[in-house]
This record gives structure tokens, C-alpha cells and sequence, in this order.
């Protein structure tokens, strides 16, 4: 009646010690690592600059403690903060020799201090949110009136260009506030040129004007389009900026929307705030030019622009470009690695309808020449691609040379990355110190640890030996808890330690639930084996009720919530459903190990009250 088959028992033990497995790696604590990645989206971090670095340091006599490369970057760890500093300051002189134009950032980082065998079995520690770790908190604007006049200047073009194709004269085009006047000579030609644009540009709202001398065609966007542009604008700056916080090797930062206008960055763990906010306010737009082959002959750069092409191997050669600028960032509207037909490594470019009645002219006039794509950061800019015109495109078209697949998904994503949608100005900067993190984490532990010693006090003296056991349930429960948080990599707050002391309570109420089932069977008269069965049995259904509605609360605050309410809840769900099964199925089955072996039991360490 109460005993499990062997298989139980081994598959409870297999659990608790995979649990044990992956709760270790938290007690490990962190090191002092130095993060590289690279500031420019033309170069990498790869194994050649890793062996420069590793030269540098091994001449100053500095010893590392781990080196990891990924595709983020390379972490090298340290013993203790001051080689942190020392190597950072070595390793930024080392490979960044122009410190105006650096071509790497190298900025403080903390890594696990898990020994690689854990590592090996992916049991890696749960993060840490910016309250707990420390770090720095950003509250970012969204400029929606640069993000509106820039979208407007574009429609601008787009109808300069339709109304050149239809051969419509106007008077000029221009923009005041968040509006577009076209002037037209004549009304028939006004009305024409109207029916046009609204095929064109059917988000926006055309008014026509008598001005006197000219007649009038007064745009403006759509309410519903304006709103959409404003979203759009704040989407792509947050695409934009998980890019960005890539470089500085945060585990698990927060971005996210607040409002209609501003964006929340938090980085926990970042030592450099000047560092984060240099990255984040980054600019970077991509130009497509043509090449002047007669300049690159005669090696001159009158009138033309001279940007560096970096080579496979690593060589940096210079290409004159043509000053008209062909098509710009915002007019890509996406890009994929693929291959060509005969199944090379190429690159699939999609423009919007302007820029494509503009490549398709210049194409068709520049057959078998170069055109260059030019990526812009901070006023200074790169040749990411350099090939030759094969035939006349438009919208779509495919851009081949000597690449490998890695190298292709490398430039698409650089086409793809292009700039900011709008400016953004910091309105709201605050760091949280490593000191105030450790403080809020002895806080929180030390909170759970006198709340699980009073719950096991208390059930061990009222339920003495089901007491014990239900202990170490919640034992269980905390361990299997931990070891979810860290498998998941979920990240823990302090309202998320919040929610484990929380769930602690929550998941002895099962066990108070089964223990009083108990004794009430066994007043009933009931031998205690049948008591054990039948209390296990009667208050399962109470258990399940009580703990799926308590579910449906902590999943909504989870869908609804936000920032630290999620953190919460992602804690509290968790919890419930390890509680279930501890407080149920491992409590059980000790409950088992204790009695289940015996022909006759003369009664149950229940407490007084269920001695029999």
C-alpha cells in the first residue's frame, strides 16, 4: 500500500542529484574578467587577435585564469580586480594603437567562476538582475519629431522621383513641420499629380490648395500611420540596442519599451558606465557609392572619398568612391544570406521602391563597373563590400564576390543592422554599485534562511517526525527551485527572492494539508497505513485546486507584467510547480522509506494528537 516500485525511488534520487548538479555552479561566485568585442562592424574578434593579446599579456608577467571566445567576443578572467585593471589598460594599448578611432572595445566584465566540468554539462549559474549584481540603468527618449521629419523627407523623395517618371513639372517641394506642400502652376496638373501620390503614399492625407499664384497639394500623415511610424521607430531603436549591448558582454540585459516614447536599458553587471553610454549612443548608416575607377588607377582623391576595404587577410586597402550617394541605410529594407545559381555564397538586398528606380538607372549606366557599400560610424567610414555591376537591378538584387557563408550572414546582418530610427537622449542615468548588489543578495538569503529555520522549527515540533519529513520536502523544493532558475537562466531579483521565500510558505501549506488529512483518518480509526494512503489520497485534490488558481494569478501577473513583477512571477510559477511535486511526490515517497517496509505500524509520530 505505501511503497513505490524501485524505478520511483531511483527516478526521485536521479532528480535531486541533477538538481544538486545544477544548483553548484551559484556557489561559485564571480571573477574579474576583461570583455573584447569589436567597436567597428568591419573587423572581429577572432583567434589571430586573441594570440596578440595573449603575447601582450604573458610580456607583462600578467596571468589569465580562463579565456573564452564566442561569437559576442573574447572574456579574458583574472584573479582578482587589480590584474582586471592592469590587463585592461595593457590590452586596450595593445590592440587599439589609434585611441581616437579604437577598433575594439575593451571594457570590465565579471564571469562565472565555475569550474569548466560544469561548464562542460551546461550547469551555469542564474543570472543576476541589475539590483542584486549592480550595474547601470539607463531611461532612454525617442526623438518621434526627428523619427516623423525623417519619414517625411523620404516620402519627399518618393514623389520627386514618381513625378519625374510621370512626367508632372511642380514647383518645388518642401516641408514644414509634419507636413509636405507640393506647388503645382496649374490645377489639372495639381489633380493629376494627387491621384498619383495617393497610389503611392497611401498613408498620408492630401489636401488641396489654392495659393494664390500656385496651387497647392498639403500631406500629412495618417493618424494611424503616424502612430505606426512612432512604433516602428521604437522597435527598431530596441533591435538596434540588443545589438549594441552585445559588445559589452551583459548576460541578461533589459531592454524594453516604457510608454509610447522611452526605452529601459539595464545592464547588470557593467563596471564602465561612460563605456555603455559611448555604445549605446552609437550611430552607424550605410551608403551605397559608385567606385572611380580612374582615381583608383591614377591613385588620386581629388574630388572623390577614400575609404579603407579590410581584405580576407587582414590587409586594409583604400577605395575611391564617387560623392553622390546612390541609396542610403534607410532605404534597405532587409537582407539574407543565400547563395547565387551556381551555389556560391552571396548576399540577397532588398530596397524600398525609391531607392529601387535608382539603383536600377545607375546600374544600367554603369554596367561592369564598381559599386561599393559604405558603412558609416562615428564620421568615419568603411568599405564592407566592394563588387562588380553585372547586370541592371532595381529592388532585389544579389551581391556575390569571393565570400564564405559565414562571411555573407556577417554582411547581411550588417545591411540589416543600419542605424537608429530616431535619436535618443539619455533623460535618466543611475548605477547601482557592487557593494549595494552583495547587500540586497545577504538581505534576501538571509530572510530565506531564517524563514525555511522557523517553517522547519515549527513543523518539527507540532508534527515531530511528519514534520521532519515535510522539511525536507521543502528542502527538495528550494533545491529543485534553485536548479530551474539556473537551467532556464532566468534571472533573479530581489523580488524574485521575494518569491522563493514565498513559495516556501506555499509549499509546507501542502504538506499541513496532508499531515492534518492524516490524523483525521487515523481519530477515524483508521490503522495507520491506510491512514498514510488515505490522507495522501484526499488531500491531493485540495493540493491541486489551491495551487492551479494560485498558478492562474502568478501567470497573469507574468503575461501583464512587467520589469520586477515579472521577475516575480517567473519565480512564483516556478515555485508552484516544484512545490507540487516535492511537497506531493518526494515527501511521499519518504514518508514510504520510513514506514512502508513494515507489516504492522503501532502508530504515526504525528504529533500528539495522532498517537494511537
Amino acid at each position: 500500500m505505501n511503497r513505490f516500485p524501485p524505478w520511483k525511488y531511483l527516478l526521485i534520487g536521479f532528480m535531486i542529484a541533477a538538481a544538486l548538479l545544477y544548483t553548484l555552479p551559484n556557489f561559485f561566485g564571480e571573477a574579474p574578467a576583461v570583455q573584447i568585442s569589436s567597436n567597428k562592424t568591419t573587423v572581429k574578434v577572432d583567434t589571430a587577435l586573441l594570440t596578440r593579446v595573449e603575447e601582450a599579456l604573458k610580456g607583462a608577467q600578467i596571468a589569465t585564469t580562463g579565456i573564452v571566445l564566442d561569437l559576442h567576443g573574447a572574456r579574458l578572467r583574472f584573479a582578482d580586480a587589480d590584474t582586471q585593471l592592469k590587463a585592461k589598460d595593457l590590452i586596450e594599448k595593445s590592440i587599439n594603437p589609434d585611441a581616437q578611432n579604437p577598433a575594439y572595445v575593451v571594457a570590465l566584465n565579471l564571469l562565472s567562476s565555475s569550474p569548466n566540468w560544469l561548464t562542460a554539462v551546461h550547469a551555469l549559474p542564474m543570472y543576476l538582475g541589475l539590483d542584486l549584481r549592480g550595474g547601470v540603468h539607463f531611461l532612454l527618449q525617442v526623438d518621434m519629431q526627428a523619427a516623423i521629419v525623417k519619414r517625411l523627407e523620404a516620402f519627399a523623395g518618393d514623389m520627386r522621383t514618381v513625378l519625374r517618371e510621370k512626367n508632372l513639372r511642380h514647383a518645388g517641394i518642401s516641408r514644414e513641420g509634419q507636413t509636405l506642400r507640393l506647388r503645382f502652376r496649374d490645377a489639372a496638373t495639381r489633380d493629376q499629380a494627387s491621384v498619383v501620390i495617393a497610389d503611392l503614399l497611401p498613408v498620408l492625407t492630401l489636401t488641396r490648395r489654392d495659393d494664390g499664384q500656385d496651387q497647392l497639394i498639403v500631406a500629412t500623415l495618417k493618424p494611424e500611420a503616424l502612430k505606426n511610424e512612432q512604433d516602428l521607430a521604437v522597435k527598431q531603436n530596441i533591435v538596434t540596442l540588443n545589438r549594441r549591448v552585445n559588445q559589452l558582454g551583459v548576460a541578461e540585459p533589459v531592454i524594453q519599451q516604457q510608454g509610447a516614447d522611452r526605452i529601459v536599458v539595464q545592464l547588470p553587471g557593467v563596471q564602465d558606465p561612460a563605456k555603455a553610454k559611448d555604445i549605446l549612443g552609437r550611430t552607424a548608416t550605410l551608403e551605397v557609392r559608385l567606385v572611380d575607377e580612374e582615381a583608383m588607377r591614377s591613385g588620386s582623391s581629388f574630388n572623390v572619398d577614400v575609404f579603407p576595404e579590410r581584405k580576407r587577410d587582414g590587409s586594409v586597402s583604400s577605395v575611391p568612391v564617387k560623392k553622390q550617394v546612390l541609396v542610403s541605410g534607410d532605404q534597405f529594407v532587409g537582407a539574407t544570406a543565400t547563395f547565387d545559381n551556381d551555389q556560391r555564397p552571396a548576399v540577397s538586398v532588398e530596397l524600398n521602391e525609391a531607392a529601387g528606380r535608382i539603383m536600377r538607372q545607375a546600374t544600367r549606366e554603369n554596367l561592369r563597373r564598381l559599386m561599393a557599400i559604405i558603412i558609416i560610424e562615428k564620421g568615419k567610414g568603411e568599405a564592407i563590400s566592394v563588387a562588380t555591376i553585372q547586370g541592371e537591378f532595381g529592388s532585389r538584387f544579389q551581391i556575390t564576390g569571393s565570400f564564405t557563408p559565414t562571411e555573407t550572414s556577417d554582411l547581411s546582418l550588417l545591411i540589416r543592422a543600419g542605424s537608429l530610427a530616431a535619436p535618443m537622449e539619455i533623460i535618466e542615468e543611475r548605477t547601482v554599485g557592487p557593494s549595494l548588489g552583495k547587500e540586497n543578495i545577504e538581505k534576501g538569503f538571509n530572510a530565506t534562511r531564517w524563514g525555511f529555520v522557523a517553517i522547519v522549527l515549527f513543523m518539527s515540533a507540532y508534527y515531530t517526525l511528519f514534520g521532519v519529513f515535510s522539511s525536507i520536502a521543502l528542502g527538495v523544493n528550494l533545491l529543485f527551485l534553485v536548479a530551474l532558475l539556473s537551467l532556464l537562466q532566468a534571472t533573479l531579483t530581489l523580488p524574485g527572492i521575494a518569491a522563493i521565500a514565498l513559495t516556501l510558505g506555499m509549499a509546507i501549506d501542502a504538506n499541513v494539508l496532508i499531515n492534518e488529512r492524516i490524523r483525521e483518518e487515523v481519530r477515524g480509526g483508521q490503522s495507520p497505513q491506510a491512514a498514510i494512503a488515505a490522507g495522501y489520497e484526499r488531500a491531493w485534490g485540495t493540493i491541486l485546486d489551491s495551487n492551479v488558481t494560485t498558478l492562474i494569478a502568478g501567470l497573469s501577473l507574468l503575461i501583464f507584467g512587467s520589469g520586477p513583477v515579472r521577475g516575480f512571477a517567473v519565480v512564483h510559477c516556478l515555485g508552484i510547480l516544484t512545490s507540487i511535486f516535492s511537497s506531493v511526490v518526494v515527501s511521499r515517497a519518504i514518508v514510504n522509506l520510513a514506514y512502508g517496509h513494515r507489516r504492522k505500524v503501532a502508530r504515526l509520530a504525528i504529533g500528539n494528537t495522532g498517537w494511537k
